[in-house]
C-alpha cells in the first residue's frame, strides 16, 4: 500500500494525560496535511480543535481509559462532545461489568450511546487485554446487537494492545455491518499493513508519520 493509502486508515491520536493544546494543534495540522481519517483527542480539546479546523474529522473518547463510570456519565460526556463538534465517539466498555457476566447490561449501555450518537460514528473499545476469549466473543455479540459502527481492540493504556489473533477472532464473531479498529502497540508500516489485511478499517496510533517516513 502507498503511504497515502495507509494514512487514510489512521485515527491520529494524542490521549496522554499531559497532552497540551500545542500537542493537539500539531496533531490536527498533521492530520489535515496527510489526509488522515480523524484526530482522536481528549474531549476537553474537541471544541477548540473543531473551531480551529472545521474541515477535520474529530474523534474523542468516552469513559476513558477505564470505562467503569456510570452509563449516565458516559451519556453526558458524549452529549457534550457532540455539541462541541465531535463526529466520532470511541467509548470504553465497563470491563468490570463484563467480568460480572452482565452482558445484557453491557449491550444496553452501548445501545444507549448508539441512540445518543445517531448520525455519528460510534466505536466500542473492549480492552481485549483484560478479557478471556469467551468474553471477547460475547462483546462482539454485544457490539453487533447494539448497532455500533466499530469494535476497537484497546485503549492503549491497558496491559496490552492490539493483536492479530484478536482481530481475527473479532472478524469471525461481529456482524456484517460492524468494522474493526486496531489500536495500541502498532509501531511499523508492516504491522499497519498486516492489520488492514486482517480486516481492520481504522488504525489508532500516535506514530503514523514516523512509521511511514521510516
Amino acid at each position: 500500500m502507498t503511504n497515502q493509502e495507509l494514512f487514510s486508515y489512521v485515527d491520529h491520536t494524542a490521549l496522554k494525560a499531559f497532552a497540551t493544546w500545542d500537542d493537539v494543534n500539531q496533531l490536527c495540522k498533521e492530520a489535515v496535511a496527510y489526509q488522515m481519517a480523524s484526530v482522536c483527542i481528549p474531549s476537553g480539546y474537541v471544541k477548540r480543535a473543531h473551531e480551529a479546523y472545521p474541515e477535520l474529522n474529530v474523534c474523542t473518547v468516552i469513559g476513558f481509559p477505564l470505562g467503569n463510570c456510570s452509563t449516565e456519565a458516559k451519556l453526558a460526556e458524549t452529549k457534550q462532545a457532540l455539541a462541541d463538534g465531535a463526529n466520532e465517539i470511541d467509548m470504553v466498555i465497563n470491563v468490570g461489568m463484563v467480568k460480572n457476566g452482565e452482558f445484557e447490561a453491557c449491550t444496553d449501555e452501548i445501545r444507549a450511546l448508539r441512540k445518543e450518537t445517531e448520525g455519528h460514528i460510534l466505536k466500542v473499545i473492549i480492552e481485549t487485554c483484560y478479557l478471556t476469549e469467551e468474553e471477547k466473543i460475547r462483546m462482539c455479540e454485544a457490539v453487533t446487537a447494539a448497532g455500533a459502527d466499530y469494535i476497537k481492540t484497546s485503549t492503549g493504556f491497558g496491559t496490552g494492545g492490539a493483536t492479530l489473533a484478536d482481530v481475527n477472532l473479532m472478524r469471525e464473531h461481529i456482524g456484517t455491518d460492524v468494522k474493526i479498529k486496531a489500536s495500541g502497540g502498532i509501531r511499523t508500516k508492516e504491522e499497519m499493513e498486516a492489520y488492514i489485511a486482517a480486516g481492520c478499517s481504522r488504525i489508532g496510533t500516535s506514530g503514523a508519520i514516523a512509521m511511514l517516513k521510516e
